[in-house]
């Protein structure tokens, strides 16, 4: 019976989803989609995987080589095992000789949900933030947290087996965050990095840096891209999920052991298949559904780019606990149920996190069409912060800060002013 209706709770919910989404696109964009499918064409050889774009097919040190720039890579062990894969960019194309003094400020960027560090690379290099940053002259790390393809690995866990999967975005913040900055510190033996988040890493920022003191202190600069604490307001289709938050978790941990993801050979196929050839209109739709809508600011040309590199695996956990955020309107931990608080927490209920605790200097990056960080709830940040700066464009969507074309002119100068200051 549980079975039935966790089934019946995921086809609802991705109905609801799906009809809620759409209805809200311009009518324009659904005449493309309808287009799309009356002109399919699947007959052999339609179409060719291996032409088009080529950076759908590259990984995250190919991504960096391929526009001239150096790669390291790191592995990081939290303490409660997961090993995390770094990436590094130390100078950027025409400054190496600043990067042998060890004066270049350091700083690391931090994905969202469903993400990795792909997210700062998939624009030319002059409206990239990661390569933007390293040509201004800063020392560049990329966080990846659990579950994404660089990090799917752990010391004991097998990412085949649902304990793996068993985590949200309070793991993130108490282990793959620590550990990743003390690993920067160490390598580079600076006292303090500037960090920039976007989206859920906004989010494990808030939460960690108010709890953590010490952690806090070697930060010396918080620039939160799309930032999200508390949802109460959030206008995604996500919202649809929520009555049916327990059984969609027990069907995703019955057939997908805990994990949610799209097989890589499958986004290169919808990326390169579809996309590039067939479908650019539902691809953007897509894009919009999730994320809010700005046409302006989206670079179609590289749809498939963003397509093939814009979704990796996360917990079912996680995603649930975003739902639980959004339900209980507020920026709290993982809610296990009454039993499973009192012993997790102590208590009945989930504790909340305060970012008024935050002490560090926070940079704001927003936008005004943002279906997830909505001005109502990105205000209520703002009024318990150290915010330092508000930078905030009116037609900016939830992706615009790390895929957004004019994004280079709109927030990174911003961006680079401070780190470089």
């Amino acid at each position: 019976m549980m079975f039935l209706t966790g089934l019946a709770a995921v086809v609802v919910a991705l109905l609801l989803f799906y009809v809620d989404g759409f209805s809200s696109l311009p009518t324009s964009t659904l005449e493309d989609i309808l287009k799309f499918y009356r002109e399919l064409d699947f007959r052999p050889g339609t179409y060719n995987l291996l032409r088009g774009n080529p950076e759908v097919n590259m990984n995250t040190a190919q991504l960096i080589r391929s526009k001239g720039y150096p790669v390291e890579f790191h592995n990081v062990v939290t303490e409660d095992g997961y090993i995390l894969g770094v990436y590094r960019i130390p100078y950027g194309r025409n400054n190496k000789d600043s990067y042998k003094n060890g004066t270049r400020p350091v700083v690391l960027l931090q994905h969202g949900l469903f993400g990795d560090c792909d997210n700062f690379l998939l624009n030319p290099a002059n409206e990239s933030l990661a390569f933007i940053l390293a040509d201004a002259g800063a020392d560049v790390w990329m966080g990846n947290t659990r579950g994404s393809a660089a990090s799917r690995r752990h010391t004991t866990l097998d990412p085949k087996k649902i304990q793996f999967w068993k985590y949200s975005w309070d793991e993130m913040a108490q282990y793959d965050l620590p550990a990743t900055i003390y690993h920067i510190l160490n390598q580079t033996h600076h006292d303090q990095i500037y960090y920039v988040g976007h989206s859920q890493g906004t989010a494990i920022g808030f939460a960690r840096f108010g709890e953590d003191q010490a952690l806090a202190s070697r930060i010396k600069h918080f620039m939160a891209l799309a930032p999200i604490g508390r949802i109460a307001y959030a206008q995604t289709p996500i919202r649809y999920m929520l009555p049916f938050t327990s059984e969609i978790e027990f069907f995703m941990d019955t057939f997908g052991h805990g994990e949610l993801n799209v097989p890589q050979p499958i986004l290169k196929f919808f990326a390169a298949g579809l996309c590039e050839k067939w479908g650019e209109p539902l691809c953007e739709s897509l894009i919009f559904l999730f994320c809010g809508f700005n046409e302006q600011s989206f670079n179609k040309s590289r749809i498939d780019v963003y397509v093939s590199h814009g979704m990796e695996g996360d917990s079912a956990q996680n995603l649930l606990h975003w739902a639980q955020t959004m339900r209980d309107k507020q920026f709290q931990r993982f809610d296990y149920g009454e039993k499973g608080n009192l012993a997790k927490y102590g208590q009945k209920t989930p504790p909340i996190y305060d970012p008024s605790k935050v002490k560090v200097p926070v940079a704001i990056f927003r936008g005004g069409q943002d279906l997830f960080a909505d001005e109502t709830d990105v205000d209520w940040l703002l009024k318990q912060l150290n915010v330092t700066h508000d930078t905030y464009i009116p037609f900016y969507e939830h992706l615009d800060p790390v895929i957004g074309f004019d994004a280079a002119t709109l927030m990174y100068r911003d961006i680079v002013d401070i780190v470089m200051g």
